[in-house]
């Protein structure tokens, strides 16, 4: 069983359906079907679950979530990064656009560094 470490420090059993209902709100009002955001959660999972460990902070299956889910509609990307990565200015929304014309990634902030989690909200992911 695979088990997901909240940011609080309780920790609680993968849910798929919790990925499937972060990337449908992210997907709100944009032409993405449930098949394909049922897709990227199962895609997230394996992920995931590759890695081998029994138990993952929130913030590592947040950032399996970033990429499938900027290949499968960048403005559903760019609405879960926001809040993700906790945007908090106008030149932090510029610089991630910035980062999708050009083709890459922007620059993980230093909060966001694989097991500090605490850009992540509670209630997030997981």
């Amino acid at each position: 069983m695979l088990a997901v470490v909240k940011r609080s420090g309780v920790t609680e059993p993968f849910s798929r359906l919790k990925i499937i209902a972060g990337v449908r709100k992210a997907c709100q009002g944009r032409p993405v079907d449930e098949d394909s955001i049922a897709l990227l959660a199962q895609k997230v999972e394996e992920t995931v679950r590759a890695r081998g460990a029994a138990e993952l902070p929130s913030h590592e299956v947040g950032l399996a979530i970033l990429a499938p889910l900027r290949e499968l509609d960048e403005v559903a990307y760019l609405r879960f990064a926001s809040v993700y990565r906790s945007f908090d200015s106008l030149g932090d929304f510029e610089r991630e656009i910035a980062a999708l014309r050009a083709g890459a990634a922007a620059p993980v902030k230093e909060h966001e560094l694989p097991g500090d989690g605490s850009s992540v909200p509670a209630a997030r992911v997981g």
